[in-house]
């Protein structure tokens, strides 16, 4: 129940907000609720996964993506994510998240975040997303462009070239797990 509430204030929180341009950083105050806690007393490596979904709705909505996938039928799918985590966050410490758009590429976003506590940082990572309609992957020109946008052309940044490197490695075979 804890999660649809913050699933709830987010939204209302990002409609009320100015909106922002893509690439823009969200940047966002949050405490660890004890709601959030692992067995071991600080916030679960699975809650922050949970917490990046969040932003990323804050930012659809804020954006102007939220209205185009709602009219188009579009639904946001994650394609997976790294994170490293160097610090545990305990309960009820404040921390920053800092949230971003890095790249495009065809069909793939590539969000960057970066959890940190009192100057330090605690998780950082990369997720990658894409709108899917009834016919698969949605073509970011696609969706750049009914956002009245040009697509932004850049190289990916080299981190997230290692991980699509080796995401690729990884899924090319089965793993033996005898």
């Amino acid at each position: 129940m804890n999660l649809y509430l913050r699933l709830i204030w987010t939204l209302l929180r990002a409609w009320r907000m100015p909106k922002i341009a893509f690439g823009q950083t969200l940047e966002r105050s949050l405490t660890v609720l004890p709601s959030d806690l692992d067995i071991n007393g600080h916030m679960n490596n699975g809650r922050y996964l949970t917490i990046i979904d969040l932003m990323l709705v804050e930012y659809f909505v804020r954006t102007g993506y939220a209205a185009v996938m709602l009219k188009k039928g579009w639904r946001p799918m994650a394609g997976g994510s790294f994170i490293t985590y160097r610090r545990g966050l305990q309960p009820f410490e404040s921390y920053t998240l800092r949230f971003k758009l890095d790249a495009s590429a065809e069909v793939w976003n590539f969000m960057r975040f970066e959890f940190s506590c009192k100057g330090k940082l605690s998780a950082a990572g990369c997720m990658k997303g894409a709108a899917v309609s009834k016919q698969g992957l949605v073509p970011n020109a696609l969706a750049y462009d009914l956002l009245g946008l040009e697509m932004p052309i850049h190289a990916l940044p080299t981190a997230v070239s290692h991980w699509l490197n080796a995401e690729a490695e990884l899924m090319k075979t089965p793993w033996d797990f005898a």
